[in-house]
């Protein structure tokens, strides 16, 4: 089984994810930026990872599968500042979901990552108190994903590839 693990990455935290993936996947694999995976032919499965950035998929990593995963077995791994209980946070997994709805989903992974500093910055200048509070928080992602959080992205790495017979 050949294996395609890729990612968009802000802070460095969605990489992290990408390479405990990576680590846990057995046979040919590869790991590449989205920006370097030009098609997902040839491939028997790609695991796909971003970031939320504006309670949504990331620009780049909808785009990529909107014109890139139809009819592909796909795993999606997603960061997000917020703790995996935070209330409302399906909706914004749902909507990376349906950014996949061409593909074939065959695993869907979350875990907090950091919220970068810039973006932080940004939300305490809202006038919305909701974006404001969030921005108030970063010092709670600081170190995310942490390395049990890491291990749960290669236990799911195992999970699919067993689930394939990879």
């Amino acid at each position: 089984m050949k294996t395609l693990v890729t990612y968009f990455s802000q802070t460095g935290k969605t990489k992290k994810v990408a390479e405990a993936i990576y680590e846990s996947v057995e046979g040919e694999k590869e790991l590449k930026e989205l920006s370097e995976v030009e098609s997902l032919d040839g491939y028997d499965l790609s695991f796909i990872g971003f970031p939320i950035i504006a309670f949504g998929p990331a620009k780049e990593g909808k785009e990529f599968l909107e014109q890139k995963a139809a009819g592909k077995k796909v795993a999606l791994f997603i960061t997000h500042a917020a703790p995996e209980d935070q209330e409302g946070i399906e909706a914004w997994l749902d909507r990376c979901r349906e950014a996949a709805a061409s593909a074939e989903l065959v695993g869907f992974f979350d875990c907090q990552g950091e919220l970068s500093e810039a973006i932080a910055n940004a939300l305490l200048k809202s006038d919305n108190p909701m974006m404001k509070s969030f921005g108030e928080r970063r010092s709670e992602t600081l170190g995310q994903p942490d390395e049990t959080r890491l291990q749960r992205a290669r236990d799911f790495a195992r999970e699919v590839m067993a689930k394939l017979g990879g």
